[in-house]
């Protein structure tokens, strides 16, 4: 390695440009917060992501069996996790007891969504005098936002409205929302990979963003001098990992600008063609997942959400043969035919999450991988779809939290342990001790 230490804030810039940088070997050793930080190093920051996916599981296909050690043959939705069993748990029996009625009747979905990472119950109105809580992952990013550009990153593949009446007297926000700042300020999610991509490596104003997008350029060639700079200063191994780096970005670009000159699908009678850009499903999804791994690579946040698919989502599912809408489907009426589709469903879901996973587990960092200085929580507010219950929900933790994770198990907690427990449990590991969130009522052991 040649002399030069720059630091982890180090970016390169161009017009309206500013493209974050990774770990390189420059910057001094890296260490995992389990070790510790070396005297003339840094220590790897710990990093939360909260991924949901609507109407439930079906939960005879979700469950691994006994408590312990995850077998070898996972349960049918699980099993594209199988490449990962040694990097994920299940947690069974958590509840969100918020996203029940407590007298409020009718309006599962939007409360499954709206109390999932709050703890909190959604005042029952579709005006503009809406409440809820502040979500765990606001309450991290107003301790860390300052040490990172952007204090948190809030995604989605499915559009939803801020206002109207989107489930039995529930403000459509409820069900599309999943991080609320305080109780009475939702944060929307963007659902447009190529807006996610300027925020992380755009700036200034819009006519400087819409005249760097006539002129066709890459965000790449407009840090090119500074990257020319830097690369010649650098060792080959920071070399090789920089283009690396450089190549991903690059890649997300084509991709993202091949989707948006994608022709209009024509979309089949009685289908329902989902909405957002790129036209595939399951490309966005893929698109979304690889900005959130830039956005970790870069230190340019340390706090994600995820919402795969709005609260009571009838999305249909034809490309995995499931032309039904998926909330519909959840109403199986205990027919295995609707149960199967649902758990086909579900599987989509799973094979993506291993998808983001490959992806962490691919990027180096110090003496690990992103995945290990990772915590990923991935869920629904519901369990099974068709009794709308909200106790023993489908959870699992993925990454190693610096080493502060135990993955590889399923742990299963006594009736009626709140889901907030967890989102604790997983302050405390980013290093912000909270004593209390939403319906918490204490941390949670054994993850």
């Amino acid at each position: 390695m040649k002399n030069l230490m720059i630091t982890r804030r180090s970016a390169l810039r161009g017009l309206g440009t500013v493209v974050a940088l990774p770990w390189l070997e420059a910057m001094g050793p890296l260490t995992s917060w389990a070790a510790g930080a070396t005297p003339s190093g840094q220590a790897a920051p710990n990093r939360m992501a909260f991924l949901y996916v609507p109407n439930g599981k079906n939960m005879a296909d979700w469950r691994p069996g006994k408590e312990g050690t995850l077998p070898e043959k996972l349960p049918g939705i699980l099993e594209p996790m199988a490449a990962h069993r040694d990097h994920f748990s299940i947690l069974t029996g958590l509840t969100a007891d918020k996203a029940r009625a407590n007298g409020d009747g009718a309006g599962d979905h939007a409360r499954a969504l709206s109390a999932f990472l709050t703890g909190c119950q959604a005042r029952k109105t579709d005006g503009t005098d809406i409440r809820a809580g502040i979500s765990v992952d606001q309450v991290a990013a107003a301790r860390l936002g300052d040490r990172t550009r952007l204090p948190s990153l809030e995604v989605g593949t499915e559009a939803g409205s801020m206002a109207g009446n989107c489930d039995s007297g529930y403000s459509c926000v409820y069900s599309s929302t999943m991080s609320w700042r305080s109780a009475t300020q939702p944060l929307p999610k963007e659902v447009n990979p190529k807006l996610v991509f300027e925020r992380l490596f755009g700036s200034g104003s819009r006519e400087e963003r819409a005249r760097r997008d006539s002129r066709r350029k890459s965000v790449l060639d407009m840090v090119r001098a500074d990257f020319s700079d830097l690369n010649g200063k650098l060792g080959r191994g920071d070399q090789r990992k920089l283009d690396e780096y450089f190549s991903a970005v690059r890649d997300l670009e084509r991709r993202i600008e091949q989707a948006a000159r994608l022709p209009e699908l024509r979309t089949p009678e009685g289908a329902v063609q989902p909405k957002g850009v790129p036209d595939t499903y399951e490309q966005h999804i893929r698109l979304m997942m690889d900005l959130l791994v830039l956005a970790f690579q870069t230190d340019s946040t340390r706090v994600a959400t995820f919402v795969i698919a709005n609260e009571g989502s009838n999305k249909p599912y034809p490309f995995i043969d499931v032309r039904e809408g998926h909330h519909d489907l959840s109403h199986h009426r205990n027919e295995q035919a609707n149960k199967a589709k649902i758990a086909k469903i579900n599987r989509f879901h799973t094979t993506q999450l291993a998808y983001l996973m490959d992806k962490l587990r691919a990027v180096r960092e110090g003496d690990g991988t992103l995945l290990d200085h990772c915590m990923l929580a991935y869920g629904s507010g519901n369990s099974d779809g068709n009794a709308h219950n909200h106790d023993d929900l489908p959870l699992l933790l993925a990454g190693h939290g610096c080493g502060t994770l135990k993955p590889g198990r399923h742990v299963v907690y006594p009736k009626e342990t709140p889901l907030n427990n967890l989102w604790l449990s997983m302050l405390n590991r980013m290093d912000l001790p909270t004593v209390q969130l939403g319906d918490s009522t204490g941390e949670l052991a054994g993850i």
